[in-house]
């Protein structure tokens, strides 16, 4: 595998004429592998390893998104708060919503008035809003489509620095970097880094890229960092490093990865799209999440396989249009292909002990349903697992337009308690409901309170599941968004709506 490994990077160097690139595959939350080529200093210089710097650019986002999902999680914004209510003089941004900034749907401009941030040096935040966030500021509708938007980061590092009371980059670095022991992932470049560079287009010559503080814009893709850095930054958003549930709860990074806009082409299937600070892509259904980067004389991406949560880094020193996506989506092949990712071993495990009496087969009218029982979160396609990119979907858009909810409407972190169960308590049972021999992804319910479910993806997000029982006690139907569900197809003894022709089924 890593022969394999190695001839890809080397055709990635050189077929996108590289001064220097470093990548490295991660799994479980520890780095696997890792390897460079070319020279950090373009012709000269040491081959990068896996503690050499690079710019990371826009992969800077997912740091200020977290940031500010944290403060949500904490109560002390919402998704749906304008901007305006935290950072005062936003201007004509003021009124655009924190989730429309965190998923590019704001509909704000994509780059500052001028001249160029990124190569030119930045300015304080008053002279960003002054020039940038004006009447004129708006190039879309807000919440109409996605429009990546630089000066949105701007605005919420700016909140993230309010909020906290201090520079956005002093509370990534103590609330994420310190405790993930990302030492090297910094504002400015520190020793070893890598020099950035153009390449000629039509011949093999060189020119070094300026390097700047942004100042207001640094949220939007100011770091450096390195292959080891990111690799556990990997493991954290995967949930699968050392740090898993302390610096964020596990259903707040499933909701970074449920797409919320795509990037929509026409005639073409949705390949690419956008969550809460994280870049989304669609292989053929097969979902991974990260990002990409780019600041003058540097490329990077970071990208997750949604099932395994393995996943690919990327760091070179070109400025060149990057194929970051599609070499970290071979490297991930190349790994999985070689080595496959054990599933992990089953378990018993207790569940509320009031769901076993809800599982089975249960008809709409005639068409079977099969219902099942987990333990934990669970998730629709049945294997455990860290996160699919679709995440849980609820009651709280993170566009803002439905309030303030979490997105996969649980009524706290870990769901509601059941009673014991058979094997245990049955914390966090959940139901998964499909339909029989379809082979689809289930629907899936989570308890909340009452005998009540509560729908998490699909249709029935946020919808609740009522069981209904007869004079007996027994579980007769189930109540589903109106939609009734019984134990024989149209039961005559249960409350169909509508009624049941009191003839019955006849030939």
């Amino acid at each position: 595998m890593r022969r394999l490994l190695a001839a890809r990077l080397a055709e990635e160097q050189a077929a996108h004429r590289l001064p220097s690139v470093a990548a490295g595959l991660v799994r479980g939350g520890e780095l696997v592998w890792s390897a460079g080529r070319g020279r950090i200093g373009g012709t000269s210089g040491p081959v990068p390893d896996a503690d050499v710097q690079y710019r990371a650019g826009s992969i800077t986002k997912t740091f200020i998104a977290v940031a500010v999902l944290r403060l949500r999680d904490e109560g002390r914004v919402d998704l749906s708060d304008p901007v305006g209510r935290h950072v005062t003089d936003a201007g004509g941004a003021g009124g655009l919503t924190v989730g429309q900034l965190l998923s590019h749907t704001s509909g704000l401009r994509a780059e500052t008035a001028g001249p160029w941030w990124e190569r030119t040096a930045g300015s304080p935040f008053e002279a960003l809003a002054a020039q940038s966030l004006g009447p004129g500021a708006l190039r879309l509708p807000p919440g109409w489509q996605f429009h990546y938007s630089n000066v949105g980061y701007a605005l919420l590092g700016e909140l993230v620095a309010r909020l906290r009371g201090g520079p956005w980059y002093d509370v990534i670095a103590d609330e994420l970097l310190a405790p993930l022991h990302m030492t090297r992932t910094t504002v400015r470049p520190q020793p070893p880094h890598a020099t950035g560079f153009a390449v000629h287009p039509h011949a093999d010559l060189l020119l070094p890229e300026p390097e700047h503080d942004a100042e207001a814009m640094a949220p939007a893709g100011q770091l450096w960092t390195t292959i080891a850095d990111l690799a556990r930054w990997a493991g954290f958003l995967a949930g699968t490093g050392p740090s898993r549930g302390t610096l964020l709860d596990p259903a707040t990074l499933a909701e970074m990865r449920r797409p919320v806009a795509i990037f929509d082409e026409p005639d073409q299937p949705w390949d690419l799209g956008y969550g809460l600070g994280l870049q989304l892509w669609n292989s053929g259904g097969r979902r991974s999440y990260g990002h990409t980067g780019s600041m003058p004389g540097f490329t990077a991406v970071l990208r997750i396989d949604a099932a395994t949560g393995d996943a690919a880094i990327k760091l070179s020193n070109s400025t060149t249009p990057s194929s970051g996506p599609v070499f970290a989506a071979d490297l991930l092949r190349i790994l999985a292909e070689n080595d496959p990712p054990e599933r992990p071993e089953w378990t018993a495990a207790g569940v509320a002990r009031d769901a076993l009496d809800l599982v089975g087969t249960w008809y709409w009218g005639p068409m079977a349903f099969l219902v099942s029982v987990v333990a934990g979160p669970g998730r629709a396609g049945r294997a455990a697992g860290p996160g699919r990119a679709d995440g849980a979907a609820g009651p709280g858009r993170a566009d803002g337009a439905a309030g303030p909810g979490r997105a996969d409407g649980a009524a706290g972190p870990g769901g509601a308690a059941g009673p014991a169960g058979a094997a245990g308590a049955g914390v966090g049972s959940v139901l998964e409901f499909r339909a029989a021999g379809s082979g689809s992804l289930a629907h899936r319910f989570r308890q909340s309170g009452d005998g009540i479910w509560t729908g998490l993806d699909g249709y029935f997000a946020g919808e609740p599941l009522r069981p209904v029982r007869g004079e007996d006690g027994r579980v007769v139907a189930l109540d589903l968004a109106s939609h009734t569900y019984t134990r024989l197809p149209y039961d005559v003894a249960a409350p169909v709506p509508g009624g049941v022709d009191p003839r019955g089924w006849r030939g």
